[in-house]
């Protein structure tokens, strides 16, 4: 049990004790620190085991860390053609023409961008930026502006087709295709949605009317006609999509010949994956766009520049999950599961997650801490791989945006406070979006035991 123990209490310690000098926090340390105390732990000594231990956990998350990659330059092409404006003004036009419209139309802006951009924070920045001072014409409490970004951005980074939560919990699975979790993660997030929107607009809104110079002058049509050419990208990435999630329609099956000979290859076949291949697709449609194509180089930096960090934690996270595998430890907890009690397992487990994601504001670090030995003893114990992979991203989101840590509630309330010249209670914002951390939860226990 030491072998399990230490590994895992060295990481929590590295992340959570913030005042150990120089490493004190950082993530990517307490991986790769974790990492190397599991292979010493579970007898393997030799630089080429631990070669192959990494590389098997590169390979383990490579469609992930693939998925933030293209996603991140993919999102960047879409700010640069104008898109995400287009899908923000339309929607206004057609629903936020009431104080509760306008309310519920942000939020499904912010769903939109959140579901293509991949990242809560990203997705805060680019919608929210343009949307504050419209929800503060509302008359609403600066930490409610701050809960409806937030939970509008978090909704969207989890929800389909680019969903970080679903992928990891997927691989940490060792399922062969993220397909049948990320269908079901349709439906579980656009109920949450609806949730959080009419929690919003009935609980925050309480002015009548919009002022004037709110209300669109232009149609929804209208705005579409006028700039639909900046919708091309999206409507392939959507069409490709629903062809293959509601149809099993393979579009993406021509371009076979042209990834057969990565598709056998360690890390490089993430590249081979159908939501991958998608945005790689909608990329390179971008990029036949004057917009994109004049800005190409800047528009790959800030793509790059945005998902920097992100994949830096994805590879010691991978080194950590792959150390985890040759150390023995996964195979040591599969079977100390067997000897839990079903609920003792199962309730443990999803309040560790939901643990870690309130102290580390971070639900990559709830998964890999946690689910990475929490999802292969949930199927030891008999739970359906598919079921306890969602249940592990629905627990991680939860934990992530509950008080005192969530990142992307300290980055919004940052935000709105320099925009509007104001003070924003970070922790009294966490509390307003409370709603949908109790939500995921709920979801995530239902998971553990249907």
């Amino acid at each position: 049990m030491l072998s399990v123990l230490i590994p895992v209490l060295l990481l929590l310690g590295i992340i959570l004790i913030k005042k150990i000098p120089y490493i004190g926090g950082e993530i990517r340390i307490g991986l790769a620190a974790s990492a190397c105390a599991a292979l010493l732990l579970g007898g393997v000594f030799s630089p080429v085991d631990w070669l192959k231990a990494a590389v098997d956990g590169l390979d383990r998350l490579s469609w992930v860390m693939a998925l933030a990659l293209f996603g991140s330059i993919y999102a960047e092409s879409q700010v640069e053609l104008g898109t995400m404006n287009t899908v923000l003004d339309s929607l206004r036009a057609r629903f936020g023409r009431s104080p509760k419209g306008l309310v519920v139309c942000i939020m499904i802006a912010l769903i939109i961008a959140g579901s293509l951009l991949g990242d809560a924070i990203a997705s805060a920045t680019v919608i929210g930026v343009l949307v504050i001072a419209a929800l503060n014409e509302l008359k609403l409490k600066p930490e409610q502006i701050s809960a409806i970004i937030v939970m509008g951005a978090c909704l969207g980074s989890i929800m389909p087709p680019i969903t970080q939560a679903f992928f990891l919990s997927s691989s940490l699975m060792g399922l062969p295709s993220p397909d049948p979790v990320v269908n079901i993660g349709y439906f579980t997030i656009g109920l949450g949605s609806v949730i959080c929107c009419f929690y919003a607009a009935h609980w925050f809104v309480k002015v009548d009317s919009l002022p004037e110079e709110l209300i669109p002058k232009k149609h929804a049509l209208q705005i579409i006609r006028e700039n639909w050419v900046q919708l091309i990208p999206l409507t392939v990435l959507v069409v490709i999509i629903v062809l293959r999630s509601g149809f099993k329609i393979e579009v993406l099956n021509i371009l076979n010949p042209v990834f057969a000979p990565i598709k056998s290859i360690p890390i490089l076949k993430g590249l081979d994956y159908a939501i991958v291949k998608a945005i790689i697709v909608a990329l390179v449609i971008s990029y036949f766009f004057a917009p994109v194509r004049k800005n190409g180089l800047a528009v790959m930096k800030r793509g790059l520049q945005n998902v920097k960090i992100s994949l830096g934690i994805q590879a010691c996270a991978a080194f950590m999950i792959g150390a985890f595998y040759a150390g023995g430890q996964i195979t040591y907890v599969q079977e100390f599961a067997k000897g839990l009690s079903e609920h003792l397992l199962k309730l443990g487990g999803a309040a560790a997650m939901t643990l870690i994601g309130m102290l580390t504001g971070s639900q990559t670090t709830a998964q890999t801490a946690i689910f990475t030995f929490f999802g292969p003893a949930l199927q030891a114990i008999g739970v359906e791989p598919v079921h306890a992979a969602l249940a592990g991203a629905h627990l991680a989101m939860a934990g992530q945006g509950l008080p005192p840590a969530d990142l992307t509630t300290f980055v919004v309330a940052g935000m709105i406070g320099g925009i509007l010249g104001i003070k924003v209670d970070p922790v009294k914002s966490m509390f307003y979006s409370a709603v949908m951390c109790v939500y995921f939860l709920i979801v995530g226990l239902i998971f553990l035991y249907v």
